[in-house]
């Protein structure tokens, strides 16, 4: 599998463990940043950078680590067919891709522990969309929330429609 991995200065040693462990696993990893720990950087920048990365089918999923993880999160889901989830649980890390079939992850290196970010990692990798009648219907309804805005803001619709989701729902 292909992924997308990037972190702020506040995620930054957990975005390297994390990166080391999907190697060992022989997983494709494009590390999108940091490449050190500064302090002065900006989270959106590495968020979009994965984002872009998983709506243009450079990556088939992404990762992204700052603090809290609700920054990252919050930037990735601009992104027109970005599904990024914050999870700090097992449970919500596999099922946001089972019923809605989240492509990226985001997590807070504030908040879990190596050990549990690894897991959670895991669960969001090995977990697979079910591609049920009510979750296709749900995500057609969110591609439709992105198309409607970004026509409210003067656009044609969204640039970057990812390869991958239920009937082109990216």
């Amino acid at each position: 599998m292909r992924i997308a991995l990037a972190g702020d200065h506040a995620g930054f040693s957990l975005k390297q463990t994390l990166g080391t462990w999907l190697r060992s696993r022989g997983e494709t990893v494009l590390d999108l940043g940091a490449k050190d720990p500064d302090p002065s950087d900006d989270y959106p920048d590495y968020a979009e950078a994965v984002g872009v990365a998983v709506a243009e089918g450079r990556a088939d999923r992404g990762l992204l680590v700052c603090g809290s993880g609700v920054g990252v999160a919050a930037a990735a889901n601009k992104i027109p067919g970005v599904r990024a989830g914050m999870c700090h649980d097992h449970y919500s890390a596999h099922q946001g891709v089972e019923h809605d079939d989240m492509n990226v992850l985001a997590l807070g290196a504030r908040v879990v522990g190596e050990a549990l970010a690894l897991e959670l990692v895991d669960a969001f990798l090995s977990a697979h969309f079910t591609g049920e009648e009510r979750h296709v219907r749900r995500l057609a309804k969110l591609r439709l929330i992105e198309v409607r805005y970004a026509r409210v803001r003067g656009e044609e619709g969204p640039a970057v429609a990812a390869a991958d989701g239920p009937e082109g729902m990216g």
